[in-house]
């Protein structure tokens, strides 16, 4: 068997495969065989019935395509491990020849992980920057946590301002007409947001609780409801209640009701103690993301669509799980913004692009670093799964399946790796400061939203995909298929 490859666009492959005539004419006695045993042919015992009465049959050409068809089939698979390729995706199969007495000829094109070409990712010029934690970081700190505990007092001495908390209860009209929508009986809303109609809030300014007001307005030219866009129309509003935001004394009695505080000064101390950790750990974490970015920008490599049309799936199932926990569905969603599915995959796609190239490359890199990750780590994040979803069996069983844990060990082996970087870099740098976690446990391969989306999908991690595959190594891609009618050509 003749085979020859040519890289194509796009990370794809053809490969032109040539079979011996003779390998062509087995192929066509065991098609007259198989197919004789499955058809029913008056006057002739199951797989008895010559080539020529079969061809009456089912048709002229008949057994030649399924021999074809069953060829193509097989001297793919074995053109695979003889070139040490793995497909990741099912081939583009195209016949070129299929005649009796001749070589079988055909091409099958598909799409192979990407030659990832690295650049430097280890001479960059940056370093971590943390935070500088100031006595204005940790003023704006208290008096977030003062808000946090304020009461709101009702207002009887003066009018409404921006800020107060406001109930009131108004009608609107066109022309007289009261318009759906257009009135309530009490509706909240803190004065200054500017919730409903630009300018209406300016009109309660003054207003003492009892008191009423009526005013035009119109409503802007992209309202959401077409009949109202542009249109002037009139409302009367009562305000109804009226409270301020009061906020606590910032005394020792304020920190002593936030925990185990002697004293002000007590707790002041500890909200620099906690930023001053958090920026520590924020400077890490962004440090680690510029090398992330250094690494990638530097690489060479072209996108197979069909990952990128994965990862656009992924960040669909991020998406929907996003709007469902606000209790929104996807359908509303859609009709609110006026958007369709399509609309939404065009806006992913370039982050799912770069996602995957990022996968790519720190795949690459981790092999020039020889990261490798044991399989009992893989093992304990399974069984964390099992603990963590207990009620969700197919999430589950994804996280069991060899797809699941190759997704699990391409995540952790990431981890590891930038977690090695960062930690070269400080060894290399002592004069710096200490980059530590907040926390000392080992960050989870499931403690990320691609974890759920990829179960969701049956997703294949980028960065888990092998370069070659050799005879007898196991695959779950379904990369063997071919698609296409191989003997229609």
């Amino acid at each position: 068997m003749q085979i020859t490859t040519t890289p194509g666009p796009k990370s794809t492959l053809e490969l032109r495969i040539e079979v011996p005539p003779e390998r062509l004419d087995r192929a066509i006695k065991d098609a007259v065989q198989h197919l004789s045993r499955r058809t029913r042919v008056p006057g002739f015992r199951p797989g008895k019935a010559p080539r020529q009465v079969l061809e009456r049959v089912l048709g002229p050409g008949a057994v030649l395509d399924d021999a074809v068809e069953h060829l193509v089939e097989t001297s793919y698979r074995e053109a695979l491990v003889q070139e040490d390729v793995l497909p990741i995706s099912n081939a583009d199969v195209d016949v070129v020849q299929a005649e009796e007495g001749k070589p079988l000829v055909f091409t099958a094109t598909v799409q192979v992980r990407p030659e990832v070409q690295l650049g430097d990712y280890k001479g960059f010029n940056f370093k971590p920057e943390i935070e500088t934690i100031d006595d204005a970081r940790v003023d704006q700190v208290i008096e977030e946590l003062r808000d946090q505990n304020a009461t709101l007092a009702a207002v009887e001495d003066r009018g409404a301002k921006d800020g107060d908390y406001a109930v009131i209860a108004f009608t609107g009209s066109r022309d007289g007409v009261p318009f759906d929508g257009g009135s309530s009986e009490r509706m909240p809303l803190i004065l200054g947001q500017e919730r409903l109609i630009p300018g209406f809030e300016t009109h309660l300014e003054g207003l003492k609780p009892g008191e009423s007001t009526e005013f035009d307005i119109t409503f802007p030219e992209d309202y959401g409801e077409p009949e109202l866009a542009a249109k002037t129309v009139q409302f009367a509003v009562t305000l109804k209640e009226l409270r301020e935001k009061v906020l606590p004394d910032l005394d020792d009695d304020f920190a002593g009701q936030l925990g185990d505080f002697a004293d002000l000064a007590a707790l002041r101390a500890d909200i620099q103690v906690r930023l001053e950790r958090n920026a520590i750990d924020r400077a890490r974490h962004d440090f680690a993301d510029r090398i992330i970015e250094y690494a990638v920008a530097n690489a060479t490599l072209e996108l197979p669509e069909i990952l990128v049309d994965q990862e656009v799936e992924v960040m669909h199932d991020e998406f929907r799980s996003t709007i469902a926990r606000q209790g929104i569905t996807e359908e509303a969603y859609l009709k609110v913004v006026d958007k369709t599915e399509e609309d939404l995959h065009a806006e992913f796609r370039p982050g799912a692009e770069k996602r995957v190239k990022t996968l790519l490359v720190l795949s690459k890199v981790a092999d020039a670093e020889g990261v490798d990750v044991p399989e009992a780590d893989v093992d304990d994040e399974v069984a964390r799964g099992r603990e963590r979803y207990a009620d969700d069996p197919k999430l589950i069983a994804y996280f069991e399946s060899e797809r699941g844990r190759n997704f699990i060990r391409s995540t952790l082996r990431r981890s590891q790796l930038v977690e090695s970087l960062v930690n070269r870099w400080l060894a290399a740098h002592p004069e710096h400061p200490a980059l530590p976690h907040l926390e000392d446990a080992a960050p989870s391969a499931l403690d990320t939203p691609q974890a759920a989306a990829s179960a969701s999908i049956d997703a294949t991690d980028p960065g888990a995909i092998p370069g070659t595959l050799h005879e007898g190594e196991p695959h779950d891609h379904g990369d063997a298929e071919v698609d296409g009618d191989a003997a229609g050509a």
